[in-house]
């Protein structure tokens, strides 16, 4: 199998090396940013390079763009696949992009399948790709009603054999609702986080909490507001709910009323307890 990844950034760079870590698999790398492609080729996470005019050399190609880039490089290039070929995204976004991509691929012999993997870093860029950034990480599938079995079935023993823990379905629609809560929010939280007024005085008095609280506010903000606005209705839907809950604490505390406050500090952490006993006996 000869495999091709359009987009040597993070995910892409990481995904070649995680590739050539546990697999013998041919692998070639495009990038527009011809530096990606150099230190891929210096650090031996890729084979060689290859041109658009090549893309139908490939069995799988794995697309590691932006989700607009990954539509407009789709609609354009549709056509210059290898018929039967496997091609995934990585965008973490699904309802638009699937959509696009599969209506592009429509009768071209493409088997397309939308994929997010869920691991990432606060950095972007091929310098920052790396080997294990997907070991223990879930592999969240896409499928539609045009996507035969044996696409699943492949890209799932794929994802497994280059090192993540678990693979999970879900439609378009359901994977945007819940990751509108699982990362958007956290990183629309963090990035208003440290808003605050008193972040210029936090040297000596931050610890764990301020630290994980913080972290994914040093985000790309190019790629997080596409995601963002694409994802518009469900990331409101969980901005109101975590706007409702603050307000509630916020009541509490400033009407002194230790009881409310108790309990709704007491339902957080049981809810948290719940949600570790879950996790952990999947």
């Amino acid at each position: 199998m000869k495999i091709g990844i359009v987009g040597l950034g993070l995910i892409g760079g990481s995904m070649a090396k995680a590739i050539k870590k546990n697999t013998d698999y041919p692998l070639y790398g495009y990038d527009i940013d011809s530096s990606a492609v150099s230190s891929a080729l210096q650090q031996e996470a890729i084979d060689g390079s290859f041109k658009l005019s090549e893309l139908n050399t490939f069995d799988f190609i794995i697309l590691g763009l932006y989700p607009d880039v990954t539509i407009n490089f789709v609609n354009e290039h549709a056509n210059d696949f290898k018929d039967g070929a496997v091609v995934i995204d990585t965008c973490g976004v699904k309802q638009t992009v699937v959509s696009a991509c599969e209506k592009a691929f429509s009768g071209t012999g493409v088997q397309y399948l939308g994929c997010h993997p869920m691991a990432g870093r606060e950095y972007s860029g091929f310098e920052y790709s790396l080997d294990n950034l997907f070991e223990k990480a879930s592999f969240i599938y896409t499928p539609t009603e045009n996507t035969p079995e044996s696409t699943i079935a492949f890209v799932t023993d794929f994802a497994k054999e280059i090192g993540f823990l678990r693979c999970t379905r879900a439609t378009p629609k359901e994977h945007d609702e819940v990751i509108a809560f699982t990362s958007q929010l956290a990183h629309v939280v963090s990035s208003a986080y440290v808003k605050s007024p008193s972040l210029e005085k936090q040297f000596g008095f931050s610890a764990g909490s301020f630290k994980d609280l913080t972290r994914v506010a040093k985000l790309n903000e190019g790629m997080w507001t596409t995601l963002f606005l694409m994802n518009k209705q469900p990331l409101v839907d969980e901005i109101d709910h975590i706007i409702y809950h603050l307000t509630e604490y916020k009541q509490a505390i400033e009407n002194d009323d230790a009881d409310t406050l108790r309990e709704l500090l007491k339902r957080g952490r049981e809810l948290k307890e719940f949600s570790n006993d879950q996790n952990s006996k999947q």
